[in-house]
């Protein structure tokens, strides 16, 4: 039994599978209320099942992993060989998942620090990768929490969302500002903005926001080396398009990740999302 300082995340980095066995990652997931149905994000509904009951307009809810699932979870690690755990979240403004974990915590075998990242999607999956990089090369706990940090600091998130309705209703950004973007009917860009969603500018059409986006990404990626991961909600042409032409525009690119993203963050932006995090190295 190897002895090491393990990575736990949450379901809403959307880390691709293989990067989360390579580095031995564990992800706690975050449920999806659809309906009177409590389902756990990645395994028991998929991005595709969320979209279409959104546009239905069925009642969909997200709530945090239980204290009682991420102990089980540090005792499974630790139970691993794990010497220590870094146990990195999503923003503590979307979700309480860093308060259960912290509970957690206090009653794992293992030392465990909680770390709130600020961010989401890839933009918390870089932070845990690079926690896990520096495990492999023998880092402490501490050692783990600051590379973790350090690329959280660097690290930015854009989006584009058709309607701001979905984060209204999931009181993820302000009624006046939803009202303000539907009045005027704009394409609103977003941004991840000391762990908060944003306003970040206000385009007239789809195609122009879009745009704009890639504009945004190219300018914050012009430094290199970096990478970047472009997110959708049920819109995996317009992902596709805007990650060819981000491989041509970037010269600095190091990796690349296009991904769908899931149930927990598509439930309050709703189809039609496009996402960008740009991570410098």
């Amino acid at each position: 039994m190897s002895r090491h300082v393990a990575i736990v995340t949450d379901s809403t980095a959307y880390l691709p599978p293989p990067a989360m066995e390579r580095h031995g990652i564990t992800a706690v997931p975050l449920t999806v209320v659809l309906g009177d149905q409590a389902l756990e994000e990645g395994t028991e509904i998929s991005a595709r099942s969320l979209a279409q009951a959104l546009q239905k307009r069925r009642s969909v809810t997200t709530s945090r992993p239980s204290p009682e699932l991420f102990a089980e979870t540090y005792r499974r690690v630790a139970e691993s060989g794990a010497t220590g755990i870094v146990s990195l979240h999503l923003s503590a403004e979307f979700s309480g998942t860093y308060d259960a974990a912290v509970l957690a915590a206090r009653e794992a075998p293992v030392p465990v620090r909680v770390v709130d990242t600020g961010m989401v999607a890839m933009a918390l999956g870089f932070c845990a990768l690079a926690a896990a990089e520096s495990a492999e090369a023998g880092g402490t706990v501490d050692e783990a929490v600051t590379a973790a940090e350090k690329r959280a600091a660097g690290t930015s998130a854009f989006f584009y969302v058709d309607t701001l309705d979905y984060l209204r209703r999931g009181g993820r950004i302000g009624a006046a500002q939803a009202l303000f973007g539907s009045a005027l009917a704009v394409k609103p860009l977003l941004q991840l903005d000391g762990g908060r969603i944003e306003m970040l500018e206000k385009v007239r059409t789809a195609s122009r926001a879009i745009a704009r986006l890639e504009e945004i990404v190219a300018e914050r990626a012009a430094a290199g080396p970096v990478d970047i991961a472009v997110h959708h909600l049920a819109a995996p042409d317009r992902a596709s398009a805007l990650a060819e032409r981000l491989r041509g525009r970037v010269s600095g690119l190091a990796d690349l990740h296009v991904s769908e993203v899931g149930a927990v963050i598509g439930a309050h932006t709703g189809p039609g999302l496009l996402g960008v995090v740009v991570s410098p190295r």
